[in-house]
């Protein structure tokens, strides 16, 4: 084979990157002008934290799961044996309506009790804090995926602060695990027409009416998993506040692969055979996440990482051309882009210890990189759309985001879809926020772990016999 043929691939790789280079130059001009009326500042967000009698602990989660008298024995052993293994410390919090034994029969006062407290909650305080009034509120958001009552959530608190007539309000629901980020795009694309504006968005979910009580094992995860929590966040688009915010929206990327018939149903609220409602998880969810998060990123990569490592990709991509080229070979090695190059600290929704492997695999991250994602999931578990949040606050309780740092926003949910987002710190942050009782103990070691310590050596002859006496554990 002649090589010195294929020795043409360098110049042109090196001729094609002067162009893209020129291109990507004049791009970022037009997307800065662009974005100039898209600005989006957060001033401070507030996650809530209920009751310690709300606790999940070792006993009370054991007591939780033999009161579903629907599960055999073995069933009780898979309970047990996957809290065991979940990530979730001693810490979380479940639904006062599941905490009170009321479970198979919740109301829609259970429902309404659960919202107000969690969403009042954290708008008192974040009103407090930043003394911004009610009234000066333009546009307000809410996303809860399993609860939309009529007149909606939003219109309960317009009515409860006494907003103004003139407030866009919008109610999400059925949006998943990653809806707080599809509710920060709204406040975005309505910031460009309402120029010098307040918003405010509450993610949350309504766990306590929507507990699952049959055998289906595909739907007994979301038991283990999913715990209480939320949070409220203030955001503007006046420049002049730009000293106050804490962070800066500069880009964000959502992918929605529910045409998908294996994505859409991996994720979905069903009734099981005996009539029983709840969320179903599919074994194909970690192939579907993997799936999206990769459409997302092909996105929002050339977005967010310097020139400098696309560069350096498209010269590894050409050499190893040349190489396939002048051995015959038939396969490409594989070449990565470094996202640490653009990306300071990341944010990965805490839904379940997989899903932090998974995506700290994929993109190489470090235990450090995914500490915050997996102690958020430790202490409150997977709060659905409020989990970002509870990650963020631990970064902040730790000192670690300063002025200028990028953080990578990933989160998951059903659909099936992958919303991302890059923010910027506008100034150092060290709030310890709803961490302020526990930072000084954190990070957890993996090696503790008091479910498995007490689940881990579990038997047939004792789950037949704690059945019928819980308080044995």
């Amino acid at each position: 084979m002649n090589i010195s043929h294929h020795m043409e691939f360098p110049m042109l790789a090196v001729c094609l990157f002067s162009v893209f280079y020129t291109i990507s130059i004049l791009w970022k001009i037009v997307l800065q002008w662009r974005s100039s009326d898209r600005t989006c500042y957060m001033l401070a967000y507030e996650c809530f934290k209920p009751a310690d009698f709300q606790k999940v602990d070792v006993h009370s989660s054991a007591e939780i799961i033999l009161r579903n008298k629907n599960l055999g024995l073995e069933d009780y052993r898979f309970m047990l044996k996957t809290m065991a293994s979940s990530g979730l410390g001693e810490e979380t919090y479940g639904p006062k309506t599941v905490m009170a034994g009321r479970e198979q029969c919740p109301t829609l006062s259970d429902a309404f009790s659960e919202m107000d407290e969690i969403i009042f909650g954290t708008l008192d305080k974040l009103f407090a804090r930043t003394q911004i009034p009610p009234s000066e509120i333009s546009i307000l958001i809410v996303n809860v995926a399993l609860f939309a009552p009529s007149p909606s959530l939003t219109s309960r608190i317009v009515n409860r602060y006494k907003m103004r007539e003139d407030i866009k309000s919008f109610n999400l629901s059925g949006m998943g695990c990653s809806a707080s980020i599809i509710a920060v795009e709204v406040v975005q694309n309505l910031f460009v027409t309402k120029k010098n504006s307040y918003a405010i968005v509450v993610s949350t979910e309504c766990m306590g009416t929507n507990w699952y009580c049959g055998k289906e094992r595909s739907m007994m995860i979301s038991n283990i998993l999913f715990r209480s929590g939320g949070c409220s966040m203030l955001f503007t688009n006046k420049k002049a506040l730009k000293h106050r915010s804490i962070l800066k929206l500069n880009c964000l990327v959502r992918t929605h692969t529910g045409s998908d018939d294996e994505a859409y149903n991996c994720c979905i609220e069903v009734e099981d055979e005996e009539g029983y409602k709840g969320f179903h998880l599919s074994k194909n969810l970690t192939k579907v996440a993997a799936k999206a998060l990769t459409s997302n990123l092909k996105v929002l990569l050339p977005k967010i990482l310097p020139l400098s490592e696309q560069l350096r990709y498209m010269i590894l991509l050409a050499r190893n051309k040349i190489r396939i080229i002048s051995s015959s070979k038939t396969e490409n090695a594989r070449i990565d882009l470094n996202i640490k190059s653009g990306i300071d600290h990341f944010c990965v929704h805490p839904g379940s210890r997989g899903v932090i492997d998974g995506i700290g695999k994929s993109l190489k991250l470090s235990e450090y990189d995914l500490e915050p994602s997996r102690m958020a999931l430790h202490r409150f578990g997977n709060t659905s759309s409020g989990g970002f949040w509870y990650a963020l606050g631990y970064m902040e309780a730790k000192k670690r985001l300063k002025k200028g740092d990028k953080i990578l926003m990933i989160g998951l949910g059903a659909g099936f879809k992958c919303n991302n987002c890059v923010w910027e710190v506008t100034r150092d942050l060290d709030d310890v926020n709803v961490w302020r009782d526990c930072i000084d103990s954190y990070p957890r070691s993996s090696g503790v772990n008091p479910f498995k310590e007490t689940y881990g050596w579990i038997n047939e002859e004792y789950l037949n016999f704690v059945r019928f006496d819980p308080t044995s554990f």
